[in-house]
Parts: C-alpha cells; sequence; structure tokens
C-alpha cells in the first residue's frame, strides 16, 4: 500500500475516533472521556521532562496528540495484503479498544475515563473499533479511486 493512502486512511480512522468521543461525551453520561485520558497522558508525560503545562494548553496537546499517534497506528492496516484491509483495520481497532480500557489505570492515568460503566468500556471498544473499521474503508476506496 502507498504510505500517503496508508497515513491518509490512517487520519481518517484518527479522525473518527476523535470526532466520536467529542460528540457523545456531550449527550451521554457514562461516555468515555479519552479527552481526559489524553489529557492526564500529556500532563504526565511533560511532568516527567521537567516541565509544567498550564491546563489550557493540556487539551489541544492531547488532541494533537491523539491525532497523530492513531493516524499512525491505524495506517498499520495498509501493511501487508490489501485484501486483508478491513480485517487489519477491525483487529487493530479492537486491540486499540481494548488497550484503552485495560491499560490506563495501570499507566498511572486513572481508570475512570474508559472504565467508569460497563457502558463506558463497551463504547470505548467501539469508538476504536469504528476506526479502524473507518481506516480500511477509507484504504479500500483510495485503492478504488486515486490509487489503482
Amino acid at each position: 500500500m502507498n504510505y500517503i493512502k496508508a497515513l491518509g486512511s490512517g487520519l481518517a480512522g484518527a479522525l473518527s475516533v476523535t470526532l466520536i468521543n467529542e460528540s457523545v461525551r456531550r449527550f451521554v453520561p457514562n461516555a468515555p472521556r479519552l479527552d481526559l485520558l489524553g489529557s492526564r497522558a500529556v500532563e504526565k508525560s511533560a511532568s516527567a521532562m521537567g516541565y509544567s503545562l498550564p491546563s489550557s494548553a493540556r487539551y489541544p496537546v492531547a488532541i494533537a496528540g491523539d491525532l497523530l499517534s492513531n493516524s499512525l497506528y491505524y495506517s498499520m492496516s495498509g501493511v501487508g495484503k490489501e485484501k486483508n484491509t478491513l480485517l487489519k483495520g477491525a483487529l487493530l481497532g479492537l486491540a486499540a479498544g481494548v488497550g484503552a480500557v485495560a491499560l490506563p489505570d495501570k499507566m498511572g492515568l486513572g481508570e475512570q475515563p474508559t472504565n467508569k460503566t460497563g457502558q463506558t468500556q463497551l463504547l470505548t471498544v467501539a469508538y476504536y473499533l469504528v476506526g479502524g473499521l473507518v481506516t480500511a474503508v477509507t484504504a479500500r476506496f483510495l485503492t478504488d479511486r486515486f490509487f489503482k
């Protein structure tokens, strides 16, 4: 798969996760708070490097970091045979979702943002699964449309 196509489709998946999180958290009381998780990670990382970020700077840095890291992560669905892109996207999304539920507390980021309730956990996994599927579908679209 072409690197530009892989990164573009990875960005589509990353944007979908972010847009779903930002939309749902405003209306669903037990929705995952991936934004809080990202802000905590930024705060912890900055502190480990001896920096102190004002709270107003954490959210934009977290969003930028999420978009960059998730884009790169999801772009891996473009590695290997193109016929397996949908499966790879789904598996990458599922793995990211399970990781987002299982790892934050172990990383010192707290468990509330993605583990508050069973609904929160399910939605967290679903967001990332959708991101993986959006990545795969976008990659297929780009292949059919622009990168034959």
